[in-house]
């Protein structure tokens, strides 16, 4: 038998290690955003085109590199930041893998300018495919400017798996609002397709929350700030009354490290216990410093997951810092045994006598509940007027006789008779067919009858628009202002008009003639949710994904209850829909129930 077993060539191992590193193109702006940071940049740029699909480009003033770093860097395994495998118990900086040029270049068209300010030339190299195509001395200015041009080209079926151009922009904001986040005293800009989606300067971690994320962040933060031997934690909790129902705003970052971590985001929301609704979720930004030889953070290529050398004592640590933070600026209750007593009693009572006095009771001995008083021009007289016929009357009015009984309870029998439909527990619809019986999921048979009408208004007919009286402005962070402005045109078809479109808010001036002014916010809140939840895929339109999230916004939740008009009014509809028996996210709505089933049931 022959031997099977060969190396494979460079140019494939690449391709197979660029999988692990580069799985999308924010993977791509992560690392070279990071290169940037571990390079000393204080300024850092990301230009890109076409969700980064066609153009990734990072510009920073860092260091820079000489030429034969500048080759070397993108050899596989080659790296600045380790030279022994127990410096990977010591990192204090970003990429130390060594591979996430060698996986860029091997995918897409990579060309790198580079010069270090004590040289007066700087290098370009320019590489396609792993393959070096040229390397020359130019003129550059100080720092690196790396562009990584139509990426997976040489992959076409990793690029056919990419996402619309919308989601794929989402995961690219958010692996920058992370980097943002995590060094406010760096200045960041970015620019999509020539538009500026943000410009945060240097400052400090408050003002960099509300440069990203609004204005109205600000109001919302309590501040976080503990040192222990083992660990230091800072950062901000929102308020509880500013909890949300999708998880969004959660970020944890240890050693300036943006981390996943299911067990710490527990301990945060033990700390919240009593103070959030029932599926509610609470936003926090924490920074957590451990020493560098505590944890572990190099067992997943994104490194986003690590490990704790003593994970009870952080979680023990974190849940009552936050818990002692929240009451520390009364936003949860706590006992203070140290108050003046004296605060609890109102000023204008100090010094007085807080006995309680005898209240005076006053009787009228002439009073007679059986005598009638009648006013005769100025004086009053009493006479006695109750006889034995007004007595006798109060039981007459109120005892029927038993045919009256019988007759209504025929009647409310005969109202039974045709009543078609019956709701159970608010939240089912049981209506009555020809082979037995049917129960229908009121707000899932509901979403299927708006989403089929919304639908329609948008892709066939012209959306019917009821303009504002009075526009309404409503603030959304940077990244979902440029989602809302991209949609734009589909959120105008299906009945929206905008009036003006600022860094942190936009202005409605008409909206759907089926939504109500007060549902505006929580419509388009949902709609930025379940884009973000990756609902649209690059074979669906927006409209699809915008009829699904008005349909699950507006329909009657469980628990409403509805009239017997309005129980026929939904079976009718639903059944007069395209697909009656699923919902818009592929839920069943309805279970029918035959008669023979029924039979069984009772005769087991």
């Amino acid at each position: 038998m022959s031997d099977i077993i060969q190396l494979l060539p460079d140019h494939v191992a690449n391709q197979i290690a660029a999988g692990e590193v580069v799985q999308r193109p924010a993977s791509v702006v992560k690392e070279l955003l990071e290169n940037a940071i571990d390079a000393g940049a204080t300024n850092i740029k990301l230009l890109l085109k076409d969700a980064g699909k066609t153009l990734i480009q990072v510009i920073d003033d860092g260091k820079g590199m000489s030429a034969t770093d500048a080759r070397m860097s993108f050899e596989r395994h080659a790296t600045s930041k380790i030279k022994k495998a127990e410096d990977l118990f010591n990192l204090h900086t970003k990429g130390f893998r060594g591979e996430a040029l060698a996986s860029i270049a091997a995918i897409a068209h990579v060309e790198l300018k580079t010069k270090e300010p004590k040289e007066e030339l700087g290098t370009c190299i320019k590489i396609a495919g792993s393959k070096v195509i040229s390397q020359e001395f130019i003129s550059t200015a100080n720092g690196t400017v790396l562009a990584v041009k139509n990426l997976f080209y040489n992959i076409p079926a990793r690029r056919n798996f990419l996402k619309s151009d919308t989601v794929e922009t989402r995961h690219i904001i958010d692996e920058f609002q992370r980097v943002a986040l995590a060094h406010p005293n760096i200045a960041f800009l970015l620019h999509h397709n020539n538009n500026e989606v943000y410009h945060l300067k240097s400052s400090n971690l408050r003002q960099r929350i509300v440069a990203i994320f609004g204005n109205k962040m600000n109001e919302k933060l309590v501040p976080i700030d503990e040192k222990t031997d083992i660990l230091t934690i800072h950062g901000f909790v929102a308020k509880p009354a500013f909890s949300k129902r999708k998880r969004g705003e959660q970020f944890f970052f240890v050693n300036d490290r943006f981390i996943k971590s299911s067990y710490l985001n527990h301990a945060v929301v033990s700390a919240f216990d009593g103070l959030l609704e029932q599926g509610a979720h609470p936003s926090y930004f924490l920074y957590l410093s451990v020493p560098s030889n505590t944890i572990d953070i190099n067992i997943h290529p994104t490194k986003t997951e690590v490990k704790f050398d003593n994970e009870k004592a952080l979680y023990a640590m974190l849940r009552a810092t936050v818990k002692h933070s929240l009451g520390q600026y009364n936003v949860a209750p706590v006992l203070d045994f140290n108050r003046d007593s004296s605060l609890d009693t109102p000023y204008h009572f100090n010094g007085k006598s807080t006995a309680a006095s005898t209240p005076k009771i006053s009787v009228d001995p002439n009073f007679n509940p059986f005598k009638e008083k009648i006013k005769q021009g100025k004086d009053f007289q009493f006479k006695k007027e109750v006889k034995n016929e007004s007595w006798e009357s109060l039981y007459t009015t109120s005892i029927e006789t038993e045919q009256e009984q019988q007759a209504k309870l025929f009647e409310h029998q005969e109202e039974e008779k045709t009543q078609k439909t019956f709701q159970i527990q608010k939240k089912y619809v049981l209506s009555s067919i020809k082979s037995g019986v049917v129960l229908i999921h009121q707000s899932l048979a509901h979403q299927r009858i708006l989403y089929e009408e919304f639908l329609e208004s948008i892709t066939v007919k012209d959306a019917n628009s009821q303009q504002l009286l009075f526009p309404v402005k409503i603030s959304f962070s940077s990244s979902e202002i440029e989602i809302i402005y991209t949609i734009k045109t589909e959120l105008e078809s299906a009945g929206f008009s905008f009036d003006e479109f600022t860094k942190d808010s936009v202005t409605i001036k008409g909206i759907p003639s089926s939504v109500t002014e007060s549902k505006i916010g929580i419509i388009l809140e949902e709609l930025l949710n379940d884009i973000n939840l990756e609902v649209p895929d690059a074979n669906y339109s927006h409209f699809d994904t915008m009829a699904k999230s008005f349909a699950k916004t507006l329909c009657i939740k469980t628990g409403t209850t509805i009239t017997e008009k309005e129980q026929e009014n939904l079976v009718n509809n639903l059944f007069s829909c395209k697909e009656p028996t699923t919902s818009p996210s592929g839920k069943s709505i309805i279970k029918t129930l035959k008669s023979a089933e029924l039979d069984k049931i009772f005769n087991s």
